[in-house]
């Protein structure tokens, strides 16, 4: 048993040697990484798009010029969005400040009635400059913003080029063995599937978040709006991530009762909007544990920033597919728990 156990312990310490060395190798290089990475996840929200194109007989190359500079577009007009939605934020930060030190005032009187004092809080002591100074910097990167969105959307163009050669490619890797390859393409699709709804549920979410917060008249209700539509892809915290300084200009202008309003449709948007997308996986035996979907975001984020977080979950589906696609990896995805990915879900091919 001990001869058996050993390959196996140098198996592992060489991964691990090698996901270390790989660690840093993209730490080094975050810049190509991270382009690498948006191609690939706009590739898998693209694949479905492309595919019904050529199933109305539009040529290949075609279809993926139609999706890709669609999706250019798409990518352009949100951060023309987004930027203008800062810049508005930066313009009107004198009036947020003046706010802010109405509401600590009115905090420090209210809680001087109980006897509590708070003496290293003022008015003046919180300052939101520094955030308008983020803000400022960011709006102002405009130009290698678009630098690198045009490199990736390039790539992004290349490979669903590339992508109806892929089955064949994996046919050869993966040997004669269709138990295998059919696993490794439900994985493929499951992934897919992924991206295509968490897409679609967070545009939902952004829309009628930033819709609501608009009728309700709070400060800069379209930043909001996008930042949940993008933060919704990190799991469990994205979306309070993002209703947080919605929450904290709502009690800026309308006091606590604005605040709580805020909370409340934060709450039902999560329990209508939030609930069908995990049943839909559900469905579908998407029983990742949730420690490994923790572990994926601080790993992720720490080799790619806010990109790893955002797309922590499609990243860890492709590598659990990597894993699955070799004999020597396989049991890694046991030990994981997550072999039943890899079955057919309620007996179906």
């Amino acid at each position: 048993m001990t001869s058996a156990i050993a390959p196996r312990t140098t198996q592992l310490l060489l991964i691990a040697v090698l996901l270390l060395l790989l660690g840093l190798g993209v730490r080094m290089a975050t810049d190509l990484a991270t382009i690498l990475v948006v191609s690939l996840i706009l590739t898998l929200l693209g694949l479905p798009a492309v595919d019904l194109l050529r199933r109305h007989r539009i040529p290949h190359a075609l279809a993926v010029t139609l999706v890709s500079l669609t999706a250019f577009l798409l990518l352009l007009g949100l951060v023309g969005l987004l930027a203008y939605a800062v810049n508005l934020l930066v313009t009107d930060l004198g009036s947020f400040q003046a706010e802010l030190n109405q509401r600590i005032a009115a905090l420090l009187f209210f809680l001087e009635g109980f006897g509590i004092e708070l003496p290293a809080l003022s008015p003046s002591s919180i300052s939101l400059g520094a955030v308008a100074g983020t803000a400022a910097g960011w709006v102002s990167d405009l130009g290698g913003m678009m630098m690198t969105i045009f490199f990736v959307m390039i790539t992004t163009f290349f490979l669903l080029l590339e992508a109806p050669h892929l089955p064949a490619r994996a046919a050869r890797v993966l040997g004669p063995d269709p138990a295998s390859l059919g696993q490794v393409a439900r994985m493929s699709q499951f992934a897919i599937e992924f991206m295509v709804v968490r897409t679609k549920t967070n545009l939902v979410h952004g829309v009628v978040f930033g819709g609501v917060l608009m009728a309700m008249g709070v400060h800069a209700a379209v930043l909001w709006g996008i930042m949940t539509f993008l933060l919704g892809y990190i799991p469990y915290l994205g979306l309070l991530a993002a209703a947080l300084p919605a929450i904290f200009f709502a009690w800026l202008q309308f006091g606590f009762m604005g605040a709580l309003a805020v909370v409340v449709v934060t709450a039902l948007l999560n329990l209508i909007v939030e609930n069908p997308v995990f049943s839909y996986f559900a469905s579908r035996a998407f029983e990742v544990p949730a420690v490994l979907v923790v572990l994926a975001v601080i790993i992720f984020g720490w080799l790619l920033g806010v990109v790893g977080m955002l797309f922590a979950v499609p990243l860890l589906l492709l590598v659990l597919i990597l894993l699955q696609a070799s004999d020597e990896t396989r049991w890694i995805n046991v030990l994981l728990g997550v072999d039943r990915l890899f079955e057919p879900v309620d007996g179906r091919p």
